[in-house]
């Protein structure tokens, strides 16, 4: 077996362990005579691998018995949509853009109702997160949305925006359990699992329940209620059960390396290897403001774009794959999120450091 080291956005590394667990399982989980991929949702294995994959994301978030946890379908694209469905009762919500995933949210939402724009960074192609202190939000605000984390402009958010008492909405998956965070800050987070936390095909929803409401906006399908899948602990019909399956291998996983605080330690030093190699480079510089740094998402270039080509093809040979950047951004992106081990890392700054003397004289 030749494993190479995918610096993938997403779809993204999984654990080793993880992947090898599935494998020991694929034709038979437990005593059920058969593989996940073939039980019936309703049946009272796939409950317990359900059941226990929640248990397990409350003990590792510390979620608060006053929120749902909603395991669906449709990724990052639908909760664009579901959110304003579900909240935007006045139809005015207020939206902070700072990269490509948050100007997506922003522009969905314009379907459904008003929206202001908080704040942006687009006047430098999302380099930076701007000054979240003190935002002109109007009264009749529904909520304020983020995107804590942008997956291809590799800014996070460090600081909540003060949103002055509305509810904050944020999109987290890129940056899902590679953290802590209080989840009492917010009234919805919500996270594609695909980039740190599952195969795709899964987003998970964390809403306080005073938010689960009937007065949503009155042609939003059956669907795209929250209250349908609260009502029905995430089974109204057939959920994502083997990608489900696996989030829970991945919560099991994370649980034994000593939870969230333990995997944030490990991201903060990985990332430091590889943001202290291009602060130093005399070839590669990131893109992003230094205290705006993301821990998963790296993005950087050589500032010739003949260059960056030819690393990203010299990289691919090399065994790093997918660090071509977004083409919004240019360049590479090194994503290296919970599951890509530090040797990783190491090695592509390695080869950087080899590139570099090799284009560098």
């Amino acid at each position: 077996m030749s494993r190479v080291y995918n610096f993938s956005a997403g779809p993204a590394v999984l654990p080793e362990e993880v992947l090898l667990t599935a494998q020991s399982e694929l034709l038979e989980y437990g005593t059920s005579g058969m593989s996940v991929m073939e039980m019936s949702h309703r049946s009272k294995d796939f409950e317990d691998i359900l059941f226990t994959a929640e248990a397990d994301l409350r003990s590792l978030m510390n979620i608060p018995d006053n929120y749902k946890v909603l395991f669906l379908q449709g990724g990052g694209f639908t909760q664009f949509a579901m959110i304003p469905m579900n909240l935007m009762i006045n139809k005015s919500a207020g939206y902070i853009v700072t990269g490509q995933w948050s100007k997506k949210a922003s522009g969905e939402a314009k379907i459904f109702g008003e929206v202001h724009e908080l704040a942006s960074s687009a006047d430098k192609n999302f380099s930076y997160i701007p000054d979240l202190s003190d935002l002109n939000i109007p009264d009749n605000l529904d909520y304020v949305y983020i995107c804590q984390n942008e997956t291809v402009h590799g800014t996070t958010i460090r600081k909540l925006p003060n949103t002055k008492g509305k509810i904050l909405v944020s999109d987290i998956s890129s940056m899902f359990l590679s953290e802590p965070l209080d989840v009492n800050n917010y009234g919805l987070l919500f996270g594609g699992v695909q980039k740190n936390v599952g195969p795709a095909g899964v987003v998970i929803v964390i809403v306080r329940e005073d938010l689960i409401r009937d007065d949503v906006l009155p042609f939003t399908p059956t669907m795209m209620k929250y209250k349908t899948h609260a009502d029905n602990k995430s089974l109204f019909n057939t959920p994502p059960c083997y990608g489900i399956y696996i989030c829970g291998l991945v919560f099991k996983w994370l649980l034994k390396l000593g939870g969230v605080d333990a995997i944030h330690k490990i991201n903060q030093a990985k990332a430091k290897i590889l943001y202290d190699y291009l602060d130093s480079s005399k070839l590669f510089h990131g893109t992003v403001r230094a205290q705006d740094r993301s821990l998963m998402n790296v993005p950087f270039v050589t500032g010739s774009k003949e260059l960056d080509a030819e690393f990203v093809n010299a990289a691919d040979k090399a065994g790093f794959k997918n660090v071509k950047g977004h083409r919004s951004v240019g360049g590479m992106r090194a994503s290296i999120y919970n599951a890509m081990p530090i040797e990783g890392v190491n090695k592509l700054v390695q080869f950087m450091a080899d590139f570099e003397k090799e284009h560098v004289k």
